[in-house]
Formats: structure tokens, sequence, C-alpha cells
């Protein structure tokens, strides 16, 4: 790649890196606010849910060092919105794991026959993503309803 690209891909993955470690602390906090007959399964989901994102976050980084560049110390954006029945939290869940696929796509567009590795890693973080998004939408459907929620 070229020196403007690697500039590039490595504040790309540094947002990436920010984002998801902005998921890790959203999903603990979810993982607290769940009462309920459903807590147990639903807490479990979430917490695999925050070291998935560290996971993420941690590859990420590595590419930044791998491009010579410095991960950041920034977590991304954290919203609280005081709501926290099942619903509302897969919905703030839902709308989170899009943005982090648009990061991701971001990325594919900027490597694209450029570099092997991150092209690679895009693709893959798009498809982990998207499968994501597909069980969160999933769990906001009522059940039997087989259309796609959408809100």
């Amino acid at each position: 790649m070229k020196d403007a690209d690697t500039k590039k891909a490595i504040k790309l993955l540094n947002e990436i890196m920010e984002f998801e470690l902005s998921g890790v602390v959203r999903y603990t906090h979810y993982s607290l606010m769940v009462f309920g007959y459903n807590r147990i399964p639903i807490v479990s989901w979430l917490k695999g849910n925050a070291d998935e994102s560290l996971a993420h976050a941690y590859k990420a980084g590595e590419l930044v060092t791998m491009l010579g560049g410095h991960p950041s110390l920034k977590i991304g954006p954290l919203l609280e919105t005081e709501q926290h029945n099942i619903g509302d939290i897969l919905r703030e869940s839902l709308e989170h794991e899009k943005q982090a696929g648009q990061c991701y796509y971001k990325l594919l567009k900027l490597v694209e026959g450029k570099s092997v590795v991150l092209e690679e890693y895009a693709r893959e973080m798009i498809y982990q993503e998207e499968l994501h998004l597909d069980e969160v939408n999933k769990m906001l459907r009522n059940p039997g309803e087989l259309k796609p929620f959408k809100h």
C-alpha cells in the first residue's frame, strides 16, 4: 500500500479499535442491567458479546502495529439512554452492530486490491458483524414472526 493509504488504514483501524472497546463497555453495562426470568441466558450472551468486542479491538490494534502505527487509547462513543428493558438493550445493540459493520466496510473499500491481509480481515469482520446483526434481529422478533425486525 502507498504511505497515504497506510495512514488512512491505521486511522480506520484505530477507529475500529475504539468502537469495539466501546462495545466492551456497552455490553458489560447491559449485562449488569438485565433483570427478570430470562436474566441468566441474556447476561451470558451479553458477556460473550463483550468478550468478542475485546477480541475484535485487540485484532484491530495488532494490525495497527503491523502497519507501523500506534494503537489508540480512546474509547468510542458511549450512549446511556437509561432504557434497560431487554427490547431497548437489543435495539441499542442492533444500532451499535450496524455502525461497527459500517466501519469495516469503510476499511474494505480503502484496502480492496491493495492489501490481502487487510482485505481478508475486513471481509471476515463484516461476515461476523452481519451474522451478529441477524442474531440480534431474530431476538427482536415476536415468536413465530418470519419477517426481519424493522424499527
